[in-house]
């Protein structure tokens, strides 16, 4: 154990903290976390945690996140420059005009968005459980589904449903391409493709399987195959080989590498358990509008 994780580990103790990361973290900040996960694990977690202090290992949305539900916690975040392009992709002002075009719609919106947009939502939804959340709105009302068109479109695709959907993505998905899918797949027959929903209708279109970077980890350790295309951001591949490591993972697109997710380091974790900052907090109003829409997201039952 290093210097760096032998102070960490004191700090945590002596503040009483817990260490969440998201699966696109360096390696080293995924090993040094309490918990490893995808954006709706880390929420519940967050929401369940006993800890005073919340030291949250990812993007600025992430964190926000966990501040609305655990009003009560301390919640920090190494970097706070870590921040979401897809986020940053709807306001609040853009949001209220397309309601207006559609009144009586439902908002749906992935958790990639500011507290501010959430508190405009009426109910939030993660990749693991998008396709649920959808489902439970009643067939006769207009869906809006915000800010990611691509995981959007999968949905309505998945429940034949219209959707009307923002013309946000993720920069770092929409790299992988479908030449990439074909080229290592016709290099290695035997492997299976996993891909993630934010990825373009074409790339979804040549995977054997298309889920959220949890269930791609359920996936590839259930499946009996010893070999793994598997399209999402690079950080991911970490847990794949601790969980399988007899398995074979090549992922599609090197560029695939979100940068806000890897400016977290652990001297960024110590110097934040140190000086307990940059604390990320988000104002009541907001907050109490928001958690509403986080809510009844977590209450839908996740099916994997």
């Amino acid at each position: 154990m290093t210097d760096l994780n032998l102070r960490l580990a004191q700090l945590k103790e002596d503040r009483n903290a817990v260490i969440l990361a998201h699966v696109y973290q360096r390696a080293e900040v995924q090993d040094a976390a309490d918990f490893v996960g995808d954006s709706l694990g880390l929420s519940q977690q967050a929401k369940k945690t006993d800890a005073d202090v919340i030291l949250f290992c990812g993007v600025h949305f992430m964190a926000e996140t966990a501040a609305i539900v655990c009003p009560e916690k301390t919640v920090l975040m190494p970097d706070a420059n870590a921040g979401c392009p897809m986020a940053n992709m709807l306001t609040v002002r853009q949001l209220r005009a397309k309601k207006q075009e559609h009144p009586g719609a439902v908002v749906v919106c992935y958790v990639n968005s500011s507290a501010a947009v959430k508190a405009e939502s009426d109910i939030c939804c993660t990749s693991a459980n998008a396709v649920e959340v959808v489902r439970s709105i009643e067939r006769e009302k207009e869906v809006i589904f915000v800010p990611d068109a691509s995981l959007g479109g999968y949905v309505g695709r998945m429940l034949d449903r219209p959707m009307i959907l923002w013309p946000g993505y993720c920069p770092t998905h929409h790299r992988i391409l479908a030449e990439d899918v074909l080229m290592l797949k016709q290099a290695h027959p035997a492997a299976k493709a996993a891909v993630h929903p934010e990825c373009t209708e074409d790339v979804l279109a040549l995977a054997d399987f298309i889920g959220s970077t949890s269930a791609i980890l359920d996936y590839c350790r259930q499946t009996d195959a010893p070999e793994f295309v598997v399209g999402t951001e690079i950080g991911v591949r970490h847990q794949l080989q601790q969980q399988n490591p007899d398995k074979v993972f090549y992922m599609i697109e090197q560029l695939a590498d979100c940068p806000n997710m890897k400016l977290t380091t652990l001297e960024k974790m110590v110097w934040a358990l140190e000086d307990m900052q940059p604390r990320v907090t988000v104002d009541e109003e907001t907050a109490g509008r928001a958690r509403q829409a986080i809510e009844r997201m977590l209450a839908i039952p996740r099916t994997r």
